[in-house]
């Protein structure tokens, strides 16, 4: 039998690919939600995925990143823990501390409580948010050895993923266990929607492009990775013998301007061209470029392409 692996905030985009991946596996999953009145969204989204006598693997416990309530029931038998649960706000709150204490208070609290069960490894799912803002982006390339700025004017959410992942490292330095610590950082999340469960990312760069609510190419581009790669690579992290005390960049190969995505959409599904906005390009300048050499050496971790991942959501959605 298959260890039995904890999945935090299983209603999230990359919480149930993750489930799915893990229960197609073979693995017993125990997946925390802040109600178990959202359980059937998870059930749901499963079942639409293909899964059903797999079901009976899954356990469900109700346990919120802000209280200590539960957790040590939803660690009992684990082994280990992927910490994807996070909140991503629709806009920056008044006051950004809103944002971070929580973000961070909810990481140190998840590996406390692993921790004490007895927990091999955490693989906490952070952020390229946490690798490469404040920072002048021209002539680098950004890897693992990157740190966001925190000290720079920067939105609540790159500074909470920032300051929450800082707190993960620091809390293993000084524990007194033996519990490991593996850090994913994805870009920009897109691939396909199942039991109607998305991304922010997917919503702004992907829905609003193809209803044409999105007229403009801003002065910004992203990484682009599949969920489905992402929920792998959380699952290779788990047990790699290489994976312990690192982080790991997740995005596919090059970056894309919401320019670039109108492009690809219109190019690749002319029959939904018709809504798209035409847009000015995004000027050189704004284009970042990050590596993903260390999951692909280190990890053999294989991605999709960027454009695969888009038209995926794409095609998800509009189906």
């Amino acid at each position: 039998m298959k260890n039995t692996v904890l999945v935090t905030g299983g209603t999230g985009f990359v919480g149930i690919h993750t489930i799915l991946k893990l229960l197609t596996a073979g693995y017993q999953v125990h997946t925390t939600l802040r109600s178990l009145d959202k359980r059937n969204v998870i059930i749901d989204a499963l079942k639409e995925a293909g899964i059903d006598r797999e079901l009976e693997k899954l356990a469900f416990f109700e346990a919120d990143l802000t209280s200590n309530v539960n957790w040590d029931a939803a660690m009992k038998g684990v082994t280990h823990v992927l910490h994807i649960a996070s909140p991503f706000p629709a806009q920056d709150p008044a006051d950004e501390n809103e944002l971070i204490i929580p973000a961070r208070d909810g990481a140190l609290r998840v590996l406390a409580a692993a921790g004490t069960a007895g927990v091999k490894r955490v693989v906490l799912t952070s952020s390229f948010a946490a690798v490469g803002y404040g920072i002048d982006v021209r002539d680098r390339k950004f890897t693992e050895a990157d740190w966001t700025d925190v000290n720079a004017d920067l939105p609540a959410y790159i500074k909470s993923k920032t300051v929450a992942e800082k707190a993960a490292w620091d809390f293993i330095s000084n524990q007194t266990g033996p519990m490991e610590l593996t850090v994913i950082n994805p870009v920009g999340i897109f691939g396909p929607v199942i039991g109607g469960i998305s991304s922010a990312s997917l919503d702004i760069a992907v829905s609003g492009i193809l209803n044409g609510t999105t007229k403009e190419s801003p002065d910004f581009t992203m990484g682009v990775v599949d969920v489905r790669d992402v929920a792998a690579l959380h699952i290779i992290a788990m047990d790699h013998p290489d994976a312990a005390g690192e982080r790991f960049i997740a995005s596919s190969d090059g970056v894309m301007s919401f320019y670039d995505v109108a492009s690809l959409f219109r190019n690749e599904r002319p029959h939904w061209a018709a809504h798209i906005a035409e847009m000015q390009p995004t000027p050189a300048a704004f284009y970042k470029q990050m590596s993903n050499d260390k999951a692909k050496n280190i990890l053999g971790w294989l991605p999709k392409s960027k454009e695969e991942a888009l038209l995926a959501s794409a095609d998800s959605l509009m189906k």
